[in-house]
């Protein structure tokens, strides 16, 4: 007869057992129980959920079948091995912590996305005498941290902003993202495994041994300045900071970095211009000075300023433009001020400074908008026109001395003599004579004699709407308004009266145009115009308009208006300007300027 005892003993088992799942069926894991004999036996709910599975068959009653339905990989992506399954090992006889896998279902469905990253422990459940009885594998749902991981690490490779990973425990760098080896020139393997002692991020770092031991505590780095060095030796300028985290449950340091090299090199660029720009300043022979264009407060004064004003830079900088007593008039230093707070930027303007010696200085001023320091500033430029002044001053009375008699001179002359007496004058009011024709000429010069329209029309034997029009062209030419101003214009160039070779009042003539009047032919005489009738003045004044500059000679035909029967007036014309007589072979001089008369200039026609 068998005995009950070993029923007793199954029956205790399997009443411990179901104390054992009891206890454990509330707990938060998942727990797995595994008999060796019988396979998978038990699971809680928690265990079923992690393999997203209902009920335990779900699961699989033993270890091959397991594997059937789950696909197991270590976080590096290779595969499980059969023999490398947790169950598999539990089933061994092999105890484990802390396995990460990610598990997911082994589906005909390719869509299939259900996945779930675990944390195992196997271990073994044992009899009073030490004996494997049975199995358990404690599941630990770790996919929302290894989630939060993944996009960590995507997010930390994608970052443009170099970075890099210290663990803390060895101070070894254990992560490095691409723009570290972009902004540094290192390769991965360069820098993956090697100690901060060999990679010194913190070099050169004002606040260095502050850094070290925030490093070694885990606790943040302030932003500091600090030395890259290179693979090639040289070394890079760069903002670091240090941020603790956690990578895997060990505690590191993240490094961040912003690259200044290009700051640095922008600064020293700038450092040597101003140094550049201060040393031209300085040692400028012109007179400068820098202001501030907010206020006109002068910044800076250079050496030829304060030789040429004789205030020292003790005496200038600092005080505004209104505070140093320089100005003759107050007025030109606002406008001055005007200019300076409108654009900053001008050219040639015209003013009288007082030096410390009270000497009044003629000068140009230029100016120019500059940024020193990030200061918006006007650099100011003096240009020394005293002497240049002075000059100007004795030419301009030499001129006034020298026209009291224009007589002797060209109208040419007397224009030039004209424009240079006023040489600031726009460029309508300093033409001139040569932009008025012959006949406007004419009719200007009847108006600086005083005659009226109805005179002009008479003298010149033109209509009276003809005179107004070439009176309206002098205006426009002349930039005038006015009769008045209109003279005063012609007069300062020089013209007095009808254009010159073309005046009849008071000239001296040979006697081979009085021929005209019934004269011997050769013997020169005084005659007044006013002998000439209106035909003879009016064949006078074209052979004059006529005559070629040059040559002096005419066509032999005369004008078209002159009949065969006055023929022998135009050839006596001629006669007349050639300075031979008919039929003689030497000259006999030529249409003279009346000198007792300078108030009606002619000009000497040309020789032959």
């Amino acid at each position: 007869m068998k005995s009950d005892v070993p029923d007793e003993t199954i029956f205790k088992e399997q009443a411990e057992r179901r104390q054992l799942q009891e206890i454990i069926a509330g707990l938060g894991e998942g727990i797995v129980l595994i008999d060796p004999a019988e396979g998978i036996v038990w699971a809680n709910q928690q265990a079923l959920a992690l393999h997203d599975a209902t009920e335990l068959s779900d699961i699989g009653a033993s270890a091959a079948d397991y594997r059937k339905r789950f696909v197991l990989r270590y976080r590096n992506n290779h595969m499980l091995t059969p023999d490398q399954y947790p169950i598999d090992r539990l089933l061994s006889g092999e105890t484990f912590d802390d396995i990460t896998v990610e598990v997911t279902k082994v589906s005909a469905k390719a869509e299939s996305s259900w996945r779930c990253v675990q944390q195992l422990r196997g271990i073994a459940l044992t009899d009073r005498n030490g004996k494997a009885e049975s199995f358990a594998l404690v599941i630990q749902d770790v996919t929302e941290r290894f989630t939060a991981e993944e996009r960590f690490e995507r997010t930390f490779n994608a970052n443009p902003a170099p970075a890099i990973i210290c663990r803390l425990s060895d101070l070894r760098y254990v992560k490095v993202n691409q723009g570290f080896l972009e902004m540094t020139g290192y390769a991965a393997p360069q820098v993956l495994g090697r100690t901060t002692y060999e990679i010194d991020v913190l070099e050169a770092a004002s606040n260095k041994s502050e850094a070290i031991t925030s490093l070694r505590e885990g606790k943040t780095i302030p932003q500091t300045e600090a030395n890259l060095r290179l693979p090639d030796g040289g070394t890079k300028l760069a903002i670091v900071a240090g941020q603790p985290i956690e990578i895997g449950d060990e505690p590191c340091m993240l490094f961040t970095f912003m690259d200044m090299e290009s700051r640095r090199k922008a600064e020293e660029a700038l450092r040597q211009s101003e140094e550049r720009f201060a040393r031209s300043f300085r040692l400028a022979p012109i007179p400068t000075l820098l202001v501030a264009r907010k206020d006109c407060r002068i910044v800076d004064v250079n050496d030829a300023f304060i030789s040429a004003l004789g205030y020292g830079e003790e005496e200038a900088i600092g005080r505004t433009a209104m505070e140093l007593p320089i100005w003759v008039s107050s007025a030109a230093r606002r406008e001055l001020e005007r200019e300076v707070e409108k654009t900053g930027d001008f050219r040639d303007m015209e003013m009288q400074f007082r030096t410390k010696r009270e000497e009044i200085l003629d000068v140009l001023l230029s100016a120019g908008t500059v940024s020193i320091h990030a200061q918006e500033c006007v650099l100011i430029v003096l240009q020394d026109i005293t002497e240049r002044k002075r000059s100007e001053v004795e030419l301009i009375a030499a001129i006034e001395a020298v026209m009291q008699d224009t007589s002797w001179f060209s109208h040419t002359v007397i224009e030039k003599l004209a424009s240079l007496r006023h040489p600031g004058k726009s460029n309508k009011a300093s033409a001139g004579l040569s932009v008025l024709t012959d006949r406007e000429k004419d009719v200007l010069g009847l108006m600086c004699q005083g005659l009226s329209d109805a005179e002009i029309v008479k003298t010149l034997n033109l209509t009276r709407n003809t005179v107004r029009n070439h009176a309206a062209r002098i205006y426009n030419k002349t930039g005038v308004h006015s009769r008045t101003a209109a003279v005063v214009w012609a007069r300062e160039r020089g013209l007095r009266g009808r254009q010159a070779g073309r005046m009849l009042p008071a000239v001296r003539i040979p006697s081979s145009f009085v021929a005209l009047k019934g004269s011997d032919i050769g013997s020169p005489m005084v005659c007044d115009a006013t002998m000439l009738d209106a035909f003879q003045r009016r064949a006078l004044d074209y052979f004059l308009l006529q005559a070629n500059p040059v040559t002096g000679l005419v066509a032999d035909r005369g004008p078209p208006w002159l009949s065969r029967k006055h023929s022998r007036y135009w050839h006596g014309i001629g006669c007349l300007h050639s300075g031979r007589g008919a039929g003689m072979d030497e000259p006999r001089g030529g249409l003279q300027t009346n000198v007792d008369d300078p108030a009606f200039p002619l000009e000497q026609p040309p020789g032959p």
